[in-house]
């Protein structure tokens, strides 16, 4: 890294979902009070909602919304409006 042109704190951080639990060992700038013990070392730990182990796009558990469904009730309200 050159110097001066990036931030002097770069160093081991452990992100942690909150959602389940998961741990990843990262580097990050990030400032944080929060210590874990991860892999037998303590680190500074940065504490996530979500990440990729939890969030629904990755995990295959997304919803599928019937945007049709919607279509035809608002078409059916209104024509019925209109008449």
């Amino acid at each position: 890294m050159k110097k001066g042109i990036h931030p002097e704190s770069y160093r081991p951080v452990v992100f942690k979902d909150m959602s389940n639990g998961d741990m990843f060992l990262s580097r990050s700038t990030c400032a944080t009070k929060d210590t874990v013990e991860f892999e037998g070392e303590t680190y500074p730990c940065v504490k996530l909602e979500i990440s990729s182990t939890s969030h629904p796009f990755y995990t295959g558990k997304s919803k599928l919304v019937d945007t049709a469904g919607r279509v035809d009730k608002f078409m059916s309200r209104y024509n019925r409006i209109k008449k």
